[in-house]
């Protein structure tokens, strides 16, 4: 392999529940357009992982991504026969569990065992980080403790692939990371060559969210026209030995990608262009150029690097009460009133003491607030169709179960013509974020063997 040749990474899931036949057709890309390839799956969020933790809680077999065979039997015999690299987060809270669970596919499929690796050292819930996580986070001792990861960055990946791993598991890595590590690894870029780095950063960040680069996310009918919608292709980027790269997808697919597909990507939850922190690198897009090359290509160009931060990113979730919700929907003439009236009655039924939450669906939701103030500030509407949505948080089961009574008895108890009335409790979750100091997260990859599985 040229270390000059260029590297396609593909990406087949920008999300926890994305489509799970989305690697057959950027696959098939990959195989006709030969040469080094990887494929990536981004499938862990910051909610995602924390329900993975109470998943493991329930059985410890549990906590990975729950459409893993779904997303990886339709190609695994392909990118093990061609040498695509596989590279996902979608261990998310058991890494080894899902790797012992590839190994199952792989089994069943008849194909040979291949080489696994997991990515170890983003969770620092344990015992030996404590003393750290207490001096961040000062009122850690007072939380119900579900999970704590630090977003870890591209060294381990690369490091697992030299050592041959066909298939990278990671939990908790930072979304660009995935990208950074089948670079670092095909290019053997130093781990300071920071301009590099940070270009192939923005490369995984482009790739990171899935479609939303080829036009997911991005259509606005009669404003910003996107066909095909159904078949959407997913991203592939051609990355360079510069760090430079080209995003274009599959001959034939739909969506589109152009220069402001992935200008909206590009600046997709970048608090500062200059200063994106990531775990690897800095990376500065103040001065990045973005051109029309092609039909669905897009070169990116001139991203510029800095020393990464000194401290990883800590997320911390906890056990934050019950959710109880209600809905009950009102049609016709005077049903925005019915519905509003209906509010107020489980409001003044619940007490003063409770913060209520009131929406009503197809008038105003989006912009409401968790104490119900807005509904008497909105002046009355003549809707004829709407969904009353009632919802509290309690750190009491029983409390919250009690607004789902009062929906329930809406009725008969409340105006006319309610119907439908659907109500659920469930457990939340509570996020805090902290820094802890690189040297206190260190990260290492372990083989998995099929004979385990």
């Amino acid at each position: 392999m040229s270390r000059q040749e260029t590297l396609r990474i593909a990406s087949a899931a920008g999300f926890s529940g994305d489509r799970a036949d989305a690697a057959g057709p950027v696959v098939d890309a990959l195989v006709r357009a030969g040469g080094p390839a990887c494929l990536i799956f981004e499938t862990l969020a910051e909610r995602t992982l924390a329900l993975a933790q109470l998943a493991r809680r329930e059985d410890p077999a549990r906590g990975y991504e729950p459409l893993l065979g779904d997303m990886l039997s339709p190609v695994l015999a392909r990118c093990l026969r061609h040498g695509i690299r596989i590279v996902s987060n979608f261990g998310a809270a058991n890494p080894v569990g899902a790797a012992l669970h590839i190994h199952r596919l792989c089994a069943d499929q008849g194909l040979r065992a291949p080489r696994i690796a997991v990515i170890e050292g983003d969770d620092v819930s344990g015992e030996p980080h404590r003393p750290a996580l207490r001096e961040a986070l000062p009122g850690l001792d007072g939380l119900a403790l579900v999970s704590a990861n630090a977003y870890i960055g591209a060294e381990a990946i690369a490091d697992a692939l030299r050592a041959g791993a066909e298939i990278v598991v990671a939990g908790r890595v930072a979304d660009p990371s995935l990208t950074l590590g089948p670079a670092l690894h095909h290019f053997g870029w130093a781990l300071d060559d920071w301009d590099r780095l940070a270009g192939a950063t923005m490369a995984g960040h482009l790739l990171e969210c899935g479609t939303q680069v080829t036009g997911g996310y991005y259509a606005d009918p009669g404003l910003k026209d996107v066909h095909g919608l159904a078949r959407l292709g997913y991203p592939i980027a051609e990355l360079h030995a510069d760090g430079g790269c080209v995003i274009t997808k599959p001959e034939g697919t739909g969506g589109l990608v152009d220069r402001h597909t992935v200008t909206e990507q590009l600046l997709y939850e970048l608090h500062d262009p200059t200063a994106y922190l990531t775990p690897d690198v800095v990376a500065d897009i103040g001065a990045a150029e973005l051109d029309e090359i092609g039909p669905d290509r897009v070169r990116l160009r001139g991203v510029r690097g800095h020393p990464r931060p000194t401290h990883l990113k800590v997320n911390v979730c906890h056990e934050s009460g019950w959710l109880a919700e209600g809905e009950v929907s009102y049609a016709g003439p005077r049903a925005e009133a019915r519905a509003r009236l209906a509010a107020a009655t489980v409001r003044e039924r619940m007490g003063p003491d409770v913060s209520l939450r009131a929406d009503l669906i197809g008038v105003a939701s989006v912009w409401a607030d968790d104490h119900g103030r807005w509904l008497a500030d909105l002046p009355p509407g003549d809707a004829r169709d709407v969904r009353l949505r009632l919802a509290m948080r309690h750190s009491d089961p029983a409390r919250a179960r009690r607004l789902l009574n009062e929906v329930t008895a809406l009725y008969t108890c409340g105006p006319a013509g309610g119907g439908g009335i659907r109500t659920a409790l469930r457990p939340t979750l509570g996020t805090l974020s902290c820094l802890l100091p690189r040297a206190q997260v260190p990260t290492r990859f372990v083989m998995v063997e099929a004979a385990h599985a």
